[in-house]
C-alpha cells in the first residue's frame, strides 16, 4: 500500500511527519510511503530508506493562502504534488496537516469525488467517555447542505465506521435541538425522513450535549453546525484541563493530591486525545485523503497512517461508491 504525506504541512512540519512516518514503516511492513517536500530539511530528520522515499519540492501551501487559488497556482506546492501522486497512481492515499481549505480543495479539483456523490464530507472521529468514540461529518467541507446531502454523509461515514473502525451495525443519529421526531428546522426533517428509509442502523435525532456519552457512532449535520460543534468540543476539553491544573497546583495540599492522581489524570487525558483517532477523512472522493490535525506530533500523524492504512485495506472509497449507486438506483 502506497501513501504519500505532504512532509511540509502542520506546524511541526517537518520533523515530526518524518518521525511518523518512520514509525509507521517500522510498525507496517505492508506500507510504502512517499514524502513530498524539501528534501534537505526532511532528510535532516530521515533515519531510513526503507520503504521511505522522498519527492522533491520547495513549494509549498502557506497556511494563510487563499486555499483555491493557492491549490491553482501552486502547481508544486508538497500539498498539491501529494494529491497528484494518487491520481497518477503513484500513491493509493493522501495525507497532510496543512491547510484544511487548500486539502479540502486538492481532494476536490485533483483527486475527485466520486460519481453520484454531490458533495463530499469532512470527518473527523472524536473522543467519547467511554473511549470508543464517534465519527462527526460534515465539520465544514460544506458550510450548507441538503437532506440529500445529509443522507450521503450518512452512508459514507456508516461505511467508514464499519470498515476502519470495526464496529458492527453501526448507530447513526442526526444531529438535532432534540430527539423528538419532529424537532428542528426544515432541513433536520427532511433528512430524518430520508434517513428512516435508508440501509443503515439510523437511531434518530441526538442532541450536542449527549454526543460525548457516545449516543451514536455516527452523526450527521451539516457544515456550519459541525463544525462550530467540533470547535465547541476542542475549547471546552482544553479549558477544562487548563481549569484543572490551575486548580491542582494552587496549594501545597492539593499538589500533593495532584501527584498521587497523576497515573489516572494522564490515562484520561489520552483517552480525550484526538491523536489516537488519526486524522479527518474527506468521504466522498475517489481516494482516501486524510487531513492530519494541524498541531500533530509523531504520534498523531502515525495514527492518521495507520487510519489510512485501513481505508486502502478496507476499500472505503470503492464500497462508498457501490453504496451510493444502490441508493441511487431506488
Amino acid at each position: 500500500m502506497k501513501i504519500a504525506i505532504d512532509a511540509m504541512g502542520g506546524d511541526n512540519a517537518p520533523k515530526e511527519i518524518v518521525l511518523g512516518a518512520i514509525k509507521a514503516i517500522e510498525q507496517y511492513k505492508d506500507i510504502q510511503i512517499t514524502l513530498v517536500g524539501d528534501e534537505k530539511q526532511i532528510n535532516a530528520h530521515l533515519t531510513t530508506n526503507e520503504r521511505i522515499d522522498v519527492l522533491h519540492t520547495e513549494e509549498m501551501i502557506l497556511p494563510t493562502d487563499e486555499p483555491v487559488r493557492a491549490v491553482r497556482r501552486k502547481k508544486s506546492a508538497s500539498m498539491v504534488l501529494a494529491a497528484q501522486a494518487v491520481v497518477d497512481g503513484k500513491a493509493d492515499a493522501c495525507i497532510s496537516a496543512g491547510n484544511t481549505g487548500a486539502l479540502m480543495a486538492a481532494g476536490l479539483f485533483v483527486v475527485g469525488r466520486i460519481d453520484g456523490i454531490e458533495r463530499p464530507a469532512l470527518a473527523p472521529t472524536l473522543p467519547t467517555i467511554d473511549g470508543e468514540g464517534f465519527l462527526l461529518l460534515d465539520v465544514g467541507a460544506n458550510v450548507d447542505a441538503k437532506p440529500e446531502h445529509l443522507l450521503q454523509y450518512a452512508i459514507m461515514g456508516s461505511i467508514y465506521a464499519e470498515k476502519v473502525r470495526g464496529v458492527s451495525k453501526p448507530r447513526v443519529g442526526l444531529l438535532n435541538i432534540g430527539t423528538e421526531e419532529k424537532k428542528g428546522n426544515e432541513l433536520a426533517k427532511n433528512a430524518f425522513e430520508l434517513l428512516q428509509k435508508a440501509n443503515i442502523n439510523f437511531v434518530g435525532n441526538v442532541e450536542a450535549r449527549d454526543l460525548l456519552s457516545g449516543v451514536a457512532d455516527v452523526v450527521v449535520t451539516d457544515g456550519f453546525t459541525g463544525n462550530m460543534v467540533l470547535k465547541t468540543i476542542e475549547g471546552t476539553a482544553l479549558s477544562v484541563f487548563k481549569m484543572l491544573k490551575t486548580s491542582l497546583y494552587s496549594s501545597f495540599k492539593s499538589k500533593m493530591a495532584a501527584a498521587v492522581l497523576k497515573p489516572d489524570l494522564v490515562q484520561l487525558k489520552a483517552k480525550m486525545d484526538y491523536s489516537e483517532y488519526g486524522g479527518a477523512g474527506l468521504f466522498g472522493l475517489k481516494a482516501p485523503v486524510i487531513k492530519a490535525h494541524g498541531s500533530s506530533d509523531a504520534n498523531a500523524l502515525f495514527s492518521a497512517v495507520k487510519q489510512t492504512r485501513n481505508m486502502i485495506e478496507n476499500h472505503v472509497s470503492q464500497t462508498i461508491k457501490e453504496a451510493v449507486e444502490i441508493e441511487s438506483s431506488k
